[in-house]
This record gives structure tokens, sequence and C-alpha cells, in this order.
């Protein structure tokens, strides 16, 4: 009797690549977060919302951000 292991290890590859992908969209995010926050500010702004919550959200800088994370 030969038992096949090749199911739990497929899925820990999986598991594996979510992980990096998840990692890699946080340092990516970290990087580009201001540019991100500016140019969906002046979206939600040109679709009619409020220019003062677009700037208390470009106020605090990226590097801020992920030093609040925890």
């Amino acid at each position: 009797m030969k038992r096949n292991h090749k199911n739990g290890q497929g899925m820990v590859e999986y598991i594996v690549i979510v992980a990096i992908i998840a990692l890699a969209a946080i340092a990516i995010f970290g990087v580009f977060g201001d540019t991100i926050r500016a140019k969906m500010g002046g979206g939600v702004t040109e679709l009619g919302g409020v220019t003062a919550d677009k700037d208390a959200a470009l106020a605090t800088k990226s590097q801020q951000y992920m030093k609040d994370l925890k």
C-alpha cells in the first residue's frame, strides 16, 4: 500500500505563494501609498466627494501608516 502525499504538498505551495503575494502587496502599498491615495482622492472628489476628507487622508504619509500597523 503506497500513500500519495502530493495533495498536502500542493496546498502548502499555494499557501506560500499567497503569503508572498500578500507581503509584496504590503510593500508596494508602503512605497507607493502616497501616490495611490492622491489618485484615489482625486477620483473621489470628482465623483462628488468632500475635499476636506481627501485633504485629511493625504495629510498622513505612507511611512506613518506603515509605522501605525500593528
